[in-house]
């Protein structure tokens, strides 16, 4: 599995992957144009939107409507500076939403590839090579 990472301008960072492309850059306080989400930002916005793609799927299943669904992702600093210690993800449902079904959405959305993945962190090698 592949991504190509380019740089087309600026303090622009572009990845291509699967016939995407995901860009980005730097606020003008960075050094960017501030024209796309920051690396950081898009890395984050992956853990909402990935619990957000099981929770999703957790009501499609059961044919209950999404459009008064939504998650509220809150970040918290941590003892390391510059680092986030802490994620909250509140999944805020529509009054009437099934009682039945508060704890098997955190479930659901607890089974996000990303939150494993930091839970579970892969380890990094980076080197060079001349194409």
């Amino acid at each position: 599995m592949d991504m190509i990472i380019d740089f087309p301008g600026g303090a622009k960072v572009d990845a291509h992957y699967n016939g995407f492309t995901i860009k980005t850059d730097q606020s003008p306080f960075g050094g960017g144009d501030g024209s796309a989400p920051e690396p950081f930002a898009t890395f984050l916005a992956s853990i909402g939107t990935c619990a957000g793609i099981y929770v999703l799927s957790f009501c499609n299943q059961r044919g209950i409507p999404t459009d008064d669904i939504r998650i509220v992702q809150r970040m918290y600093s941590g003892n390391v500076p510059g680092l986030i210690g802490k994620i909250e993800l509140e999944i805020q449902v529509p009054e009437g939403f099934p009682e039945k079904y508060h704890n098997a959405l955190i479930n659901s959305a607890s089974k996000c590839a990303v939150k494993r993945h930091l839970e579970t962190p892969p380890q990094f090698e980076i080197r060079t090579s001349v194409i």
